[in-house]
């Protein structure tokens, strides 16, 4: 099911044809490519959180990059990826309320992760494939932080956004899914 939908995604530039080449190759040589159990890389879905107006992003401080940015998470076997990206979305928000904009993904990126600790293990380099999502809440919901995860849970404006992120190498995953969202 997980490699149907990649295949049937419509790239939005060179960088997603690529990636997406990547990723069905991967899958087609890695019956382990959605769990973490595979060290080279596996399957990561995300999401860009919006406000209903679309005027404003809901971003996480994540503890491991000591950035802000987007919600996601490990698939860990699941080949919905959809289901995957709303389930951290409420996970590592507090929001109760957080619906898809649509059903269709609306990225995909190869992201080198750099090794580093989490929940005092050691992990190593390695690559997500990660497979983003569009989703929408209201700002007047509660936010909580999940502090084995993040240390911020704030709504941004989608300019401001981009203005405080500590990863230089996510800002063009960023403006990409920005200027998606202002086309709509």
């Amino acid at each position: 099911m997980h490699r149907k939908l990649i295949d049937y995604y419509r790239p939005k530039n060179e960088q997603e044809q690529m990636d997406k080449i990547a990723m069905l190759q991967f899958i087609d040589k890695n019956n382990d490519a959605l769990t973490r159990k595979n060290l080279v890389g596996h399957f990561t879905s995300s999401a860009i959180i919006v406000n209903p107006e679309m005027t404003k992003v809901l971003f996480i401080h994540h503890n491991i990059y000591n950035s802000w940015g987007w919600v996601g998470g490990h698939n860990d076997g699941n080949p919905d990826f959809l289901a995957v990206a709303i389930k951290e979305a409420k996970e590592e928000t507090g929001v109760k309320h957080i619906e898809p904009y649509n059903k269709d993904i609306i990225g995909i990126d190869s992201i080198y992760v750099y090794n580093h600790i989490k929940n005092g293990k050691f992990v190593s380099d390695h690559i997500h494939m990660n497979i983003t999502y569009l989703l929408v809440a209201s700002e007047s919901e509660e936010l909580i932080i999940k502090e084995d995860e993040n240390s911020g849970v704030k709504w941004f404006s989608l300019e401001e956004a981009l203005n405080i992120i500590e990863e230089p190498r996510m800002v063009p995953i960023y403006t990409k899914y920005f200027n998606y969202v202002k086309s709509l």
